[in-house]
This record gives C-alpha cells, structure tokens and sequence, in this order.
C-alpha cells in the first residue's frame, strides 16, 4: 500500500482547537503536550451507509497513526474509512445490512474492508472498528495494526438480561485481550488495521516530535525528592520502588479499569 499523491477533499478536513493534553474542565490529565503545528483532521466515514465503493486512494491523516482509505460510493459521493490490511486500489468493499437476508448464511462473500453485523461472522474472524451497540459508531480497535477476534460461533448466542430489555450477544476478545460480549446487531469490519511501518518511523530530530506537539519529559530519579517520588538519592539510583507517576499513582500496566462498569458484558 502506498500513499497516494493528490490532496485530501477539501470538505472532508475539519480542523480541531488545541486542547494540550486538557479535559473538558481544562484541567491538565496528559503532561507534557503543548505547541505544535496546525492540523486538521480528516472525518471518517463510520456507519458507511452505501452498499458498495471502491478505493480510490490512500492517504495519511496527522490526527492517527493508521492510514486511510478514501472511497468512491455508489450514490457518487466521496469519504474515508481506516484502510484495512492487504487493501489495494480500487478494490471493491460493501456493505450488509441485516435486509440482506441472501447473504446471511453465506460468510464467503465478506472480504477485508467489508463491514457487517457480527451475526455475520465466523469464529475466528479478525475484525475491526466494532460497535458496541448497533448505530453506536466504533468504539473498539481503531489504531493501527490493532484487531478484534470473534471467539463465539454465530450459532452460540448469549442472551443477557438487561434493566432496559434482552440483548443476544457473542463473545468478542478486544485488543487488552480481554473478552467481551457485544451485541450481535453491532457491526464491525472485517481485517485488521494496516500499520504503515508505525513502529519504525525514525523522526530523526527532536524538532520533529516538537512538531507533533510533544514536550520534553524529565525523568523521575532526576528530579529532586521534594517534586517526584523518584527523585533524590547518592549519585544515580533507580528509584529502589515500583514506578509510580508524580503523584505517587502506580504505573507501568496497572489496570484502569472500573470493575462495576458493565460487569454483564465483560468476561475477565
């Protein structure tokens, strides 16, 4: 795959206000963001309410890591979706609606790219840009090189009993790893996320990372003990504790996670 050399459609770049690692309270939860160049994002093409398109084109949007496909639709109009694994110009993807009752016992005609409710899927299958809810929008596997795997046979239907009603849902194992049911109207695409060589790129200066809008960081054991945990110390230490960040939180792969937010739907 490699990037095509024509602009980016003009109406499809909306350009963002710098937030610098700020929330909506414009308290400070990433450090060590601020500066850089102007960007724009590119708006990517979700819900992908056409039955066909063919890729016409790659191109690179600064606000992600993956590359994006552009594509020309059958009601002639022109969007972006994040480019599959193995993807090629003017390659043909569609989309299946739960109407399309023809395809339904037929999973041969889902290629790379095509995107479908999980019902159509086989175990297995590496799939990406999965919904959690039908119409939600994708909320899971939607950086580079990242995938979903169905580990449930669409025979295998898990009925869980909501508050609100009865949802059907097959088990789906995220990019943590971890196991999940999702609801079987959900859709998703099929492949994984093409990479581009993220893990390679060499910026070569540090300008280039001021660029992206990265701050120097100091290491911990640099710092007095008065501003790090850390800090401090005869000559160089390495700390002599688990890493913690600053505000002495542990850190290095401790879970994030709320264990009580939708426990029905997680499988650990």
């Amino acid at each position: 795959m490699q990037y095509t050399k024509y602009n980016s459609i003009q109406y499809l770049r909306k350009g963002l206000n710098k937030k610098s690692g700020r929330n909506a309270t414009g308290q400070i939860t990433i450090r060590h963001r601020g500066g850089g160049h102007k960007q724009s994002f590119r708006e990517i093409d979700w819900k992908r309410y056409a039955q066909s398109s063919i890729i016409i084109g790659f191109e690179q949007d600064p606000q992600r890591n993956a590359p994006l496909a552009k594509l020309y639709n059958e009601n002639k109009t022109i969007s972006y979706i994040l480019a599959p694994e193995n993807s090629k110009i003017f390659q043909k993807i569609y989309c299946y609606n739960q109407i399309d009752s023809i395809y339904t016992k037929s999973f041969k005609y889902l290629k790379s790219g095509d995107i479908a409710p999980l019902t159509f899927f086989e175990t297995g299958d590496f799939i990406h840009s999965v919904e959690s809810f039908a119409q939600q929008g994708p909320i899971f596997a939607r950086s580079a090189g990242t995938f979903c795997q169905i580990m449930s046979s669409p025979n295998k239907i898990y009925t869980i009993f909501n508050t609100k009603n009865i949802i059907n849902s097959i088990t789906v194992r995220r990019p943590s790893k971890k196991n999940r049911r999702i609801n079987t109207s959900a859709y998703a695409t099929r492949g994984i996320i093409s990479t581009k060589n993220k893990n390679i790129i060499n910026l070569k200066k540090a300008g280039r990372t001021r660029w992206k809008g990265w701050r120097p960081s100091v290491r911990g054991v640099a710092i007095n003990p008065v501003d790090h945990p850390h800090g401090g110390g005869q000559g160089k230490t390495s700390g002599g504790r688990p890493s913690v960040t600053f505000k002495s939180w542990p850190t290095k792969g401790q879970p994030t996670r709320n264990p009580k937010r939708n426990k029905n739907f997680i499988l650990l």
